[in-house]
């Protein structure tokens, strides 16, 4: 009888697995054949993805993604689930996830419509606005005040977008340039071969908390755009989506968040020791509470916060 028991309930145990293994597809039973899952980091995304000391990757979204990935080997039963780092661009984080070559992207991708139409996002950890970093001394204020000059931004990314939308809209004459990366753009600005960099605006707070000549720059008031980030990766796998999303949910039910945020933003970052010194906003509360993913800007507006 004893040895009935045992073998109904090892019987039991095969049939159980064996859905586990039948029911998954995707991005879930990619990573649970080979044993592995892939992030997309940023190089120099200062405070969300970049390398810190002895080129080890760091920041608030590869936190955040350390714990998508514990939940990810939770979801499949793994007693271990190596974890493969690759540097991707502007230019080329998309095609990344589109292609498999990542499974997750941990960075500064923002989430839009647009995008949303060949990729997904996870509910949203930050919120940016799309600004302009100038030196001080040139008394750049405002978008109309760039009439004439020349402005940077990153290859790829939605501020250039926008930037060439508002140049040809408001008849701006400007003459825009394509860096490769952040870092070659706020170069460009340091060195006069650019006016004005737009980015958003936590990351020009950051390049310019880390320059050695910090208080020679100043950021825009006026918001181009509103920039909700998130955890990107494959479209049309809700399986996936969920285990992210629920791993997202989790930190921010239990407050774990508050922690986390305060370490990169109200805290000296590694590796120069930084504090950006940058509260929570009105609109990344709401998107906590709320558990939102939308790529549309209007449901982060602050009027719209709760």
């Amino acid at each position: 009888m004893h040895v009935k028991i045992i073998l109904a309930a090892a019987a039991l145990s095969i049939v159980s697995q064996a859905a586990i293994a039948e029911e998954l597809t995707g991005t879930l039973e990619k990573i649970r054949s080979t044993g592995t899952i892939t992030l997309g980091h940023r190089e120099s995304s200062t405070p969300f993805s970049y390398y810190g000391d002895n080129e080890k990757v760091i920041g608030y979204a590869m936190d955040l993604c350390d714990l998508a990935v514990d939940a990810v080997k939770a979801r499949l039963g793994l007693p271990k689930l190596d974890v493969k780092l690759v540097p991707v661009t502007p230019s080329g984080r998309i095609q990344s996830v589109l292609s498999g070559a990542i499974d997750l992207e941990c960075g500064t991708t923002t989430n839009n419509i647009e995008r949303q139409k060949v990729v997904a996002f996870s509910t949203t950890y930050y919120v940016a606005a799309n600004r302009f970093a100038a030196k001080a001394a040139a008394g750049l204020r405002t978008l109309d005040d760039l009439k004439g000059k020349i402005a940077v931004s990153t290859i790829g990314s939605t501020n250039i977008k926008q930037l060439s939308e508002l140049n040809a809209r408001r008849d701006l004459n400007l003459t825009i340039l394509a860096a490769k990366d952040n870092g070659e753009a706020f170069r460009m600005l340091e060195s006069d071969r650019a006016d004005a960099f737009v980015m958003d605006d936590i990351l020009l707070y950051s390049r310019i908390a880390e320059s050695a000549t910090s208080g020679d720059y100043t950021v825009s008031e006026e918001a181009l755009s509103i920039e909700p980030y998130g955890i990107m990766m494959r479209r049309d796998d809700p399986a996936f989506k969920k285990v992210i999303d629920d791993a997202v949910a989790t930190v921010y039910r239990s407050g774990e968040i508050q922690k986390i945020y305060a370490k990169w933003f109200l805290a000296p970052v590694p590796p120069k020791n930084v504090n950006l010194n940058v509260p929570m906003s009105a609109p990344l509360k709401h998107a906590v509470e709320h558990l939102i993913d939308s790529g549309d800007p209007e449901a982060y507006r602050v009027g719209n916060a709760r």
